[in-house]
């Protein structure tokens, strides 16, 4: 699984050749978006479309808080450009802030990324028809440790 920035896809290594998988909207990318309402959790394509309709509770851009800590220079820099909130938790870290289900939740960068990575699994799932035991999650080479194993508690 490659767990991208802006968008995310799934591969399978089968019969000797690698598959891009098409997600249920038939695109080979899926956008690293997840849209909370008064009713759902939306990933993906749809979801990409309510940034303009729900913009403070579309989060979009996660990964780039992977890791890091509220204060650091980038976050505070990548805030400026998001339309929802990032609130600073006891220890430092960013956390998102959204109304879901008519409540305001706060969920870490990882639980944002787990949302993608598990919807990105059923994708997997769908087109194998069968359980996906094993799976390799893509991170950018520059990711230092704490970026590292932020990715790895996500999955």
């Amino acid at each position: 699984i490659d767990l991208g920035t802006t968008y995310s896809c799934a591969v399978v290594f089968q019969h000797g050749k690698v598959d891009i998988i098409a997600n249920d909207m038939g695109n080979r990318t899926t956008p690293s978006y997840v849209a909370f309402s008064e009713t759902e959790r939306l990933i993906g394509d749809s979801e990409k479309n309510q940034v303009a309709l729900n913009p403070t509770n579309t989060i979009f851009d996660a990964k780039r808080l992977i890791g890091r800590k509220f204060w650091e220079r980038t976050v505070q820099a990548d805030m400026k450009h998001w339309p929802f909130k990032v609130i600073d938790d006891e220890d430092g870290w960013p956390k998102l802030r959204v109304e879901y289900k008519f409540e305001e939740k706060t969920f870490s960068q990882e639980e944002i990324s787990s949302m993608v990575l598990t919807k990105m699994n059923e994708t997997a799932e769908a087109y194998l028809d069968a359980k996906a035991k094993d799976a390799v999650v893509t991170v950018p080479a520059y990711f230092n440790d704490a970026q590292r194993q932020a990715t790895k508690d996500a999955g």
